[in-house]
């Protein structure tokens, strides 16, 4: 349970503080309007999220049963956080911008979320099967890893727009880099897990 725990709070947070539309948004909208305006554009995965995990968890139940499919999805699943831990390796700072985005926080937010392919890219092949998986064992675990999962991509969010709010030139200093390169670490690792399980739920080593 607490592996399950840390990794949905690894993930959260990676992709609370990960540079991408949504946080810039919720910066814009602190430094513009103040810290309530970007803390609502923070709420945003709280609306988008859960239609996103259950049309997931959907698409992937059916698979379920098929250890090789579970494989690839797996595999996958390693290839994209891979992919998010050499972004957050490569931060060093992040650009504050003021993009003139008006207010309607929460709206703007749930769209720029909605649109965004890194969601659903995840809850296909990280977060929807570690999902089924903690379900297959007991709902109170599926429960507590979107809860994690959602707390913590939700609370680093409205830091960063407390932060950017009060002074936004905390986030261009070297404490922004040092909490990405350690996300990105614990996120190498769990790359590492979901590419090495792929590997053995498809058997190719065995074929090889």
């Amino acid at each position: 349970m607490i592996a399950l725990l840390g990794a949905a709070a690894v993930y959260g947070l990676s992709a609370g503080l990960s540079p991408g539309p949504l946080l810039a948004l919720v910066i814009s909208q602190s430094i513009r309007y103040g810290v309530r305006e970007g803390a609502k554009a923070a709420l945003a995965p709280l609306v988008t999220d859960l239609p996103i995990i259950l049309l997931c968890v959907m698409v992937l139940k059916p698979l379920a049963d098929s250890r090789f499919v579970l494989g690839l999805i797996s595999m996958a699943g390693g290839l994209f956080v891979l992919y998010i831990a050499s972004g957050c390796l490569r931060t060093t700072r992040l650009d504050l911008i003021d993009r003139g985005e008006a207010p309607q926080s929460l709206g703007k937010g749930a769209a720029v979320n909605a649109l965004n392919p890194h969601p659903y890219l995840f809850w296909l092949t990280v977060g929807g099967p570690a999902v089924l998986g903690a379900w297959a064992e007991s709902p109170a675990r599926a429960v507590a890893f979107v809860a994690v999962f959602s707390a913590c991509i939700v609370g680093s969010k409205v830091l960063v727009a407390f932060v950017a709010g009060r002074s936004g030139r905390l986030l261009t200093g070297k404490g922004y880099g040092i909490v990405m390169r350690v996300l990105g670490l614990a996120l190498l690792v769990f790359a590492l897990l979901l590419l090495r399980d792929g590997i053995s739920l498809t058997g190719l080593l065995a074929h090889s």
